[in-house]
């Protein structure tokens, strides 16, 4: 992933984000299914990334099932790849946070729902869409081929693998957060304090 923060207090740009790929097929995986809601009573984030998928991923008894985040195969992968809807469901942003702590740099897949996307990006993780065509050759070549590299390159909107490359799709909003290193709210509002002082200023329902 590039880093170019444009100075002190900058969050990095996102331009691209190389590595290997980790396929979890079907449509409408709701945030449930990426993380159960009974691992979100936690004062911090730190330690859900090995929640993802817990339910898809064990039994009632706690043996692991057949799920591509068991596999060894795709251990240490930073690209998840993935088919319609992902995401959708409730808002929670502990779903993001659990694929992020898990080793999650970006998803490709055919459509997000909008609020998960919105907050993959507070992370700094684009979520690039291409058609189920494209999707589905990319998950069953990285089956087949667990260490090929993949390119998501966010400023020019596509994903690279061996010889093959897929024209993506990246929302305008989204792409000009990541590669500008907008995306990070929190360190802009840090970076920037004087202006923060003068827009609360200027707000009738701040007192002083």
């Amino acid at each position: 992933m590039s880093s170019d923060g444009d100075g002190e207090g900058a969050a990095p740009s996102v331009e691209s984000v190389t590595g290997t790929g980790i396929p979890v097929r079907g449509n409408d995986i709701d945030t449930d299914q990426i993380i159960p809601a009974r691992f979100m009573k936690v004062v911090t984030f730190e330690g859900l990334g090995e929640f993802a998928f817990f339910d898809q991923r064990y039994d009632e008894d706690d043996e692991p099932k057949d799920h591509s985040f068991n596999d060894e195969r795709f251990h240490g992968a930073n690209v998840l790849i993935v088919n319609a809807n992902f995401g959708c469901g409730s808002s929670r942003e502990h779903a993001p946070q659990a694929l992020k702590r898990w080793g999650i740099d970006a998803v490709v897949g055919e459509s997000f729902a909008e609020i998960f996307a919105g907050n993959c990006l507070a992370l700094g993780i684009p979520t690039v869409t291409a058609s189920p065509e494209a999707i589905g050759a990319l998950q069953a070549h990285v089956e087949e081929n667990p260490a090929t590299r993949i390119e998501v390159d966010v400023e020019r909107e596509t994903v690279r693998y061996g010889d093959t490359a897929v024209d993506t799709r990246v929302d305008t909003a989204q792409r000009e957060a990541l590669v500008e290193g907008n995306w990070d709210t929190t360190t802009l509002l840090g970076a920037n304090p004087d202006e923060v002082k003068e827009t609360a200023a200027s707000l009738p329902y701040v007192d002083g």
